[in-house]
């Protein structure tokens, strides 16, 4: 099978790739590299280096790789950036998404994976949140991730593609890039191994569901083989992929540091700065948690790694990158 993955080159996508590289299948990537790295990518990927807001461009690499199938990661994924530029937002989660869907129609393809987000659509929920909560999201991010459902929804019902969102927890591993404002898990181990301290955001008592990449990978590689009897033709199906299992910020600082100490064998104050305390950030949910049980029934899927042990890959993976 021939798979676009969009954002290929980045934390989930790369990790996506290596996946459906070992299933057999042949992959091509679009990126426009603003935050993945053609490291992440064997060198026999083909990499069309392309912003998703070009609509030419990105018709271009669609024809050239001509896909069966598409798998879109690309996308602007900070939450506080959508607050600040909301526009830009839009432009990359919305217009982009329309260009990926126009060019997916023109070349035939016959499934669309899409990367949507559970943490942003459901606001604020105490308990797992399953697919059928209402969507309430509070951020430009999480609007632009509603409406590019709802655009998929209506691509599957007018072009007869098969559709199926991911609505991702808050995804951690290892390439995770840690510069910027996405991914808390990859700048605290980043700052941690510089010798700095790591700011928690307000009081810390925000309540997430961290799942590891590889486990959201995997999920991806089985939306794009399920059989259609899975997932019909013309219509939109949407999947939570988290472990439904909630840990705040200040948990989560502590299990980094005991991840460090293990790979590392460092420990105490003078390897790695108690935390610092700084203002909350705009937009930012106090609790957010997904049921996935739905995408066991319909993909066979469940989270793999638990917290503990993914924290410890990505404190190794990223310890043995500062070291090299």
């Amino acid at each position: 099978m021939r798979v676009m993955v969009t954002g290929g080159a980045g934390f989930i996508g790369s990790h996506i790739t290596d996946a459906l590289l070992a299933a057999g299948h042949e992959v091509g990537v679009i990126d426009d590299l603003s935050t993945g790295s053609r490291d992440n990518l064997p060198a026999t990927v083909p990499l069309h280096v392309v912003d998703i807001r070009d609509r030419g461009a990105v018709a271009a690499a669609f024809a050239a790789f001509r896909p069966e199938v598409v798998c879109h990661q690309a996308a602007q994924m900070s939450v506080s950036r959508s607050v600040r530029e909301p526009l830009f937002d839009a432009e990359v989660n919305g217009i982009g998404l329309i260009n990926v869907l126009d060019a997916a129609v023109a070349q035939a393809c016959r499934r669309v994976v899409f990367a949507s987000s559970g943490g942003v659509l459901y606001g604020e929920q105490t308990t797992p949140a399953p697919e059928h909560t209402p969507a309430d999201p509070v951020s430009p991010y999480g609007i632009t991730k509603w409406v590019g459902e709802r655009y998929l929804k209506f691509y599957a019902a007018e072009h007869g593609l098969g559709a199926i969102a991911l609505r991702y927890a808050n995804v951690y591993g290892p390439r995770q890039n840690p510069h910027g404002e996405a991914g808390v898990v990859a700048i605290f181990l980043n700052r941690y191994l510089a010798g700095q301290p790591a700011t928690i955001n307000g009081d810390g008592r925000y309540v997430r569901d961290y799942v590891y990449g590889g486990d959201v990978a995997r999920a991806n590689v089985l939306a794009l083989t399920v059989a259609d009897e899975s997932v019909p033709r013309g219509q939109l199906t949407s999947l939570n992929i988290g472990t439904g299992i909630g840990t705040d910020v200040v948990e989560l600082e502590s299990r980094i540091r005991r991840g460090l100490v293990e790979v590392t064998g460092r420990s105490g104050a003078v390897a790695y700065p108690e935390p610092l305390h700084g203002p909350a950030r705009p937009g930012d949910l106090r609790s957010n948690v997904v049921d996935a049980t739905r995408a066991g029934t319909v993909l066979g899927w469940r989270p793999e790694v638990d917290l503990e042990d993914g924290i410890g890959r990505t404190a190794a993976w990223f310890a043995a990158r500062k070291s090299n």
